[in-house]
């Protein structure tokens, strides 16, 4: 049966309580100098005989102000935003303004210390502070990152590098006050510039002035707050379209009787998105589990999911490509299947946007186990046990590829791990020895021997209590990537060669590793970082900003950084059996 959202009897009642008020839409369009910023362009012009690109532009804002026209500010101290503008994510709205005229619009790029170094698990699934909607926290190390600037940078002779431009620290809270002429008598929309040649302007790159790291005295950090903070202006103002009040019925399907599965996750975590429409029950559960392990789902009834997310290897293949039910080799190596509440897209491309939508690829996948869905759906509903999981589940014992994709995402929801020596030794019941110790500090520390930095820089991206993030990156296997990987699904040619970055839960468990499954062991794949890394075009700007012949870590180094990725092994793992 389907049910109505909770929700929608509240959404509607905000909507009402704020038709006597009014919203502000703000667009930030970013720029370079007059043109609008073409994202992973390397050629673009700083005024230092540097050419350089801009692949990422992140900012989290806050404290937003509107000044009426008598010189009273109307503040909103609890909002914040977050922009992630390569990706799209370039508005941010003030809601529920009184009626009026403004002449000023104030906000700060960064947070107060109070919001700063708050808990970030707190934060609701899509609060712009929840560390998996802005990748901008620093994980373990506390505090979020207020803005971050990353790319690539070609010298007059020819040599290149990465630069990445972190801003952080309450020290670096920016603040931006712009002149507008508002008449709030209806939504409106404002329409800002950004304009990055502005903040690069005579910032002269090269290995030692590839980063900054905000910490005091970091004259770098300073210069670049202070361009940032003047780099906005102000457009055009129009009338935002009337909105109709919509408020969309949640489309769940579930038994009337079904039991609420207890969802739980550690201390530390951020909050899951977990859908909305698919609410986890017991009995949905237990039907995905159960379809997890059946070989049925395969054209010829050989092979289930767990023929090739084997759980003694956290869910993932030992092989480097799996081979299909008839036989066929894969061409990326399987991805283990635990804190998938945590991804917001899926297979190593991204091409799925849920986990719902992920399930189905496989069983119509010809090289994987080739079924088609209505031969899928014929063979379960004929089977009684089926037919009594999908009534105590979903309401009805109809069986269709719908229900299919909900039970299997529910089961697969709940496989969460994070129970590893390390989160022993974070919560005090265990003690990591030197060397694991020794592992997580490089682990976690930048590579910048100018500034006595010499870590593994591992962290900029399998930082934070899920060490991974939620981004697409070429980490340097190939100078021209064989596989285009995420550009095959958005067509930016920046995107070339880029995966989803996984998970190092569990590494010693999943090998062989990296997209092709080319390293076998956990050496091979620290040999690479070390002095592997390939260069290209849209290689990641924080394996860019290091020396061409790579950061040329010493064994010991190398051994102690093995041992800190074994303590993050979950020998209590479940395993989905």
């Amino acid at each position: 049966m389907k049910v109505p959202s909770i929700l929608f009897t509240a959404i509607l009642a905000g909507l009402s309580c704020a038709e006597a008020q009014h919203r502000l839409d703000v667009e930030v369009m970013p720029c370079f100098g007059p043109a609008p910023l073409a994202f992973d362009t390397l050629g673009l012009e700083t005024g230092t005989h540097r050419s350089v690109s801009v692949t990422r532009c992140d900012l989290l804002l806050s404290a937003a102000a509107l000044q009426r026209e008598d010189g009273g500010w109307i503040g909103m101290e609890k909002w914040s935003a977050y922009l992630g503008m390569r990706e799209g994510k370039t508005r941010f709205a003030l809601p529920n303004i009184p009626e009026g005229k403004f002449k000023r619009l104030r906000f700060h790029i960064g947070l107060s210390s109070q919001m700063n170094h708050g808990d970030p698990s707190r934060h609701a699934p899509r609060h712009p502070l929840n560390p998996l909607v802005n990748g901008m926290h620093w994980g373990w190390q506390g505090g979020y990152v207020f803005a971050a600037l990353e790319g690539r940078w070609r010298g007059a002779d020819g040599a290149m590098g990465g630069y990445s431009y972190h801003l952080a620290n309450d020290e670096h809270l920016m603040t931006v006050e712009l002149p507008v002429t508002l008449d709030l008598t209806r939504d409106q929309t404002l329409h800002l510039t950004l304009d990055l040649r502005a903040v690069l302007k005579d910032v002269e790159m090269a290995e030692d002035n590839s980063t900054t790291h905000s910490r005091p005295g970091d004259g770098l950090a300073g210069e670049i707050c202070t361009k940032l903070s003047a780099a906005f202006s102000v457009g055009n103002i129009s009338p935002t379209p009337s909105r109709a009040e919509v408020a969309t019925k949640v489309n769940a399907r579930i038994a009337e009787g079904a039991t609420p599965y207890r969802f739980t996750y550690p201390a530390g975590f951020p909050r899951p998105d977990l859908p909305v429409d698919n609410p986890l029950t017991e009995e949905g559960v237990v039907f995905g589990r159960k379809l997890f392990h059946d070989t049925r789902l395969s054209g010829n009834g050989t092979q289930s999911c767990a023929s090739c997310h084997i759980a003694e290897q956290g869910l993932s293949d030992p092989r480097r490509y799996s081979i299909g039910a008839f036989g066929d080799k894969g061409t990326r190596q399987a991805m283990p299947l635990f804190n998938l509440a945590w991804k917001s897209s899926y297979f190593w491309d991204g091409r799925a946007p849920t986990l719902r939508a992920q399930v189905l690829q496989p069983i119509g996948n010809p090289i994987e186990m080739h079924a088609s869905l209505p031969q899928v759906v014929g063979r379960l509903s004929v089977d009684a046990e089926y037919r009594s999981m999908a009534l105590a589940a979903f309401g009805s014992e109809a069986i269709d590829s719908d229900a299919v994709a909900r039970a299997l995402e529910q089961f697969l929801l709940t496989l969460v791990s994070a129970d590893s020596k390390f989160d022993r030794a974070m919560r005090g019941e265990e003690v990591l020895t030197e060397e694991e110790e020794r592992g997580a500090r490089l682990f976690n520390t930048e590579y910048d021997p100018g500034r006595g930095r010499r870590g593994a820089d591992c962290f900029h991206c399998h930082g934070g209590p899920m060490f991974q993030s939620m981004a697409f990156a070429n980490n340097g296997l190939d100078a021209g990537p064989k596989d285009a990987g995420r550009s095959m699904v958005t067509g930016f040619s920046g995107d070339r060669g880029k995966f989803a970055v996984p998970t190092m839960r569990n590494i010693a468990l999943t090998a062989p590793y990296m997209h092709d499954g080319r390293f076998a062991t956990l050496e091979e794949v620290i040999g690479h970082y070390s002095r592997g890394v390939a260069r290209s075009d849209t290689l990641d700007a924080n394996l860019a900003k290091h020396p061409v012949g790579g950061i040329d870590l010493s064994p010991a180094d190398k051994r102690a950084l093995v041992a800190f990725l074994r303590t993050l092994t979950d020998e209590h793992f479940p395993t989905g059996k």
